[in-house]
């Protein structure tokens, strides 16, 4: 890839990002992109990096984490949401370090500042594009799911068993073995599957 440390095809919480299917948690900062390529400065309003139907999808993530629903993600929160997905036995220290990820309470506006912080240095389409070309000589726009699966546990920042196993669940090889790249890049990039 790009970088080593390119892209782990998630965002946000740790444990969350490997449970939540692609399109709820890996959105573009769409409107961000567009005024870093027309050269304009950023804007403090964390709102105006996001299109309105991405705002609405965080907005269902952090009302789903926020299980007590008082309007800010605790460790109890967490620990609530992680158990609903079958993670029944996570540490306090990891439920204090996602938590300690934000400066203070974790309110909807900081939620979706995390977010968009994390998004921000995201690599373009076409940038990833390019990474994944150089793996694919003949211009296929897909590479062997074996081959893929070898580089990512083996080279810089390895996956583990069960995020490749949420990468398959993700983007599943075609009969042949055949994982389709450009889907990926654009999930990445823009946080949901194609339209066909």
């Amino acid at each position: 890839m790009h970088t080593c440390q390119s892209h782990r095809l998630g965002v946000g919480f740790s444990l969350l990002d490997q449970q939540q299917p692609p399109e709820a948690l890996e959105m573009a900062p769409k409107k961000a992109k567009r005024r870093q390529q027309q050269g304009e400065g950023g804007s403090s309003n964390v709102f105006s990096m996001f299109e309105q139907s991405q705002i609405q999808e965080y907005k269902e993530a952090f009302t789903i984490i926020d299980q007590n629903r008082d309007g800010i993600i605790s460790k109890d929160d967490l620990r609530d949401v992680l158990a609903t997905m079958g993670q029944l036995n996570v540490k306090n220290d990891e439920l204090e370090a996602m938590v300690k990820e934000a400066s203070g309470p974790i309110n909807f506006t900081v939620f979706l500042t995390m977010f968009g912080e994390k998004l921000k240095g995201a690599d373009p389409e076409d940038v990833i594009l390019s990474s994944f070309k150089v793996l694919d000589p003949e211009g296929t726009g897909s590479i062997k799911k074996e081959f893929l699966q070898e580089l990512l546990t083996t080279q810089c920042d390895r996956f583990s068993a069960e995020e490749m196993t949420n990468l398959w669940a993700a983007f599943p090889p075609d009969v042949a073995g055949n994982v389709d790249y450009k889907n990926i890049c654009y999930v990445i990039t823009h946080g949901e599957d194609k339209e066909e």
